[in-house]
C-alpha cells in the first residue's frame, strides 16, 4: 500500500503559508516558529517531489505545482473539518447523506413520501429514480446506499434484504378488445392489436419475455419502453395490450380510462419488489424505511388498486 506523500498538518501549513503570503506571518498565524514553517513546507516538496513556491519573489509565490496542490488542499481541509460535526450528527441518529435508487414504478407511491420522511433522518437525502440494474451497480460502487429493486440480487453478497410487496402481473388492454380467459385466447389478442413490451433492460420486462416463452409465444417486437408511464399510455390510446403490473397502473396515472384489466391466463406470474442494502453499514435505517415503504403502499395505494381492480386484492402481499 503506498502512503500519501503528506499529512493534514502539512497541508494546514502549506495553506496558511499560501494565505500569508510569508512564512514569517504563517508561523505566527500557526504559533510555530519560522523555521519550523520551512522544515515542514521543504519536508512536503520533498515528499511530493514538486517545487510549490517560488522564493525569487516577494512575497512569496505558488509554482504551477503548488496552485494545483492548493486547490486540493483547501478542498481536501473542508472535508476534514466537517468529519467531527458529522459524527457528532451520527451519534444524534442523524445521517450526513443517504442516496436511495427507487423504482420507476414506485414514483407517483413513494417518491415524495420517502424524501419527506428523510429530511427528519438526514442532512441530505437524494433519491434517483431507474432500473435495477444500473441501481444494483450503484450500489456496489457506493454511488447508492439502498435501492428497492425487482430482484432479489441474490448473487450479490454482503447485502440486507427488506420485502416491500409481491403483486401479480395482469392482462391490460382497450376497452374495445375482448375479455381473454385463456392462454389461448392471447393469440387473438396478437391478431387484432400489437403487444406493447416492457423493455428487457427492466427486470419487469425479462420476466414478462420469460413468461411469454413458457407460454410459447413468439410476438413480434413493435414499441417498447422502459418505464409505466409509456406502456400504460400506448395501451390508454387503444394502440396496443400489454403485461404489467398493479403497482405499474398506478404510477401511469390513467385510473383505467378506456383500458379493462385483467387476470393473466395461464400460469401465475408475480413480481417481487424489495429494498436492499450493504449490510451493516447504516444501522437500523433500511428497515425503517422498508416498514415505512410497506406501510405508505398498504394505505395509500392499496385502497386505490382495490376501487380499480378487486380481483387482485387477495394476490398482492405488502411487508
Amino acid at each position: 500500500m503506498v502512503s500519501a506523500p503528506f499529512d493534514l498538518w502539512s497541508l494546514e501549513v502549506f495553506v496558511a503559508v499560501c494565505d500569508h503570503e510569508t512564512m514569517a506571518a504563517a508561523a505566527r498565524a500557526l504559533g510555530l516558529t519560522q523555521p519550523a514553517v520551512s522544515q515542514i513546507i521543504g519536508d512536503l516538496e520533498s515528499r511530493t517531489d514538486a517545487m510549490l513556491f517560488d522564493r525569487r519573489v516577494r512575497p512569496i509565490g505558488l509554482t504551477p505545482a503548488g496552485a494545483v496542490l492548493r486547490s486540493r488542499a483547501t478542498a481536501l481541509l473542508g472535508e476534514a473539518r466537517q468529519i467531527a460535526p458529522l459524527l457528532r450528527e451520527v451519534q444524534k441518529g442523524r445521517l450526513p447523506v443517504v442516496r436511495i435508487g427507487l423504482l420507476d414504478s414506485l414514483n407517483r407511491a413513494l417518491a415524495a413520501p420517502l424524501a419527506e420522511h428523510l429530511m427528519g433522518l438526514t442532512d441530505h437525502a437524494s433519491l434517483l429514480s431507474g432500473l435495477t440494474a444500473a441501481h444494483a451497480g450503484a450500489l456496489l460502487t457506493r454511488r447508492l446506499d439502498i435501492v428497492f429493486a425487482v430482484d432479489d440480487l441474490g448473487d450479490i453478497e454482503g447485502l440486507e434484504r427488506w420485502d416491500i410487496l409481491a403483486e401479480p402481473y395482469v392482462l391490460l388492454t382497450p376497452h374495445d378488445m375482448p375479455e381473454c380467459t385463456s392462454p389461448d385466447a392471447l393469440q387473438n389478442l396478437i391478431l387484432q392489436k400489437p403487444f406493447i413490451r416492457f423493455s428487457e433492460r427492466s427486470k419487469t420486462g425479462m420476466e414478462i419475455e420469460r413468461h411469454l416463452r413458457r407460454l410459447g409465444l413468439d410476438l413480434a417486437r413493435s414499441v417498447e419502453f422502459d418505464t409505466p408511464n409509456g406502456v400504460t399510455a400506448m395501451v390508454a390510446d387503444g394502440c396496443g395490450w400489454a403485461i404489467t403490473t398493479p403497482l405499474c397502473i398506478i404510477e401511469a396515472g390513467y385510473r383505467l380510462a378506456g383500458m379493462r384489466c385483467s387476470r393473466l391466463p395461464g400460469p401465475a406470474l408475480r413480481r417481487r419488489v424489495i429494498l436492499a442494502a450493504r449490510r451493516r453499514e447504516l444501522g437500523r435505517l433500511p428497515q425503517t424505511l422498508a416498514a415505512f415503504s410497506a406501510a405508505r403502499l398498504r394505505d395509500h395505494c392499496l385502497p386505490e388498486i382495490a376501487e380499480l381492480m378487486p380481483f387482485v386484492t387477495q394476490e398482492i402481499d405488502i411487508g
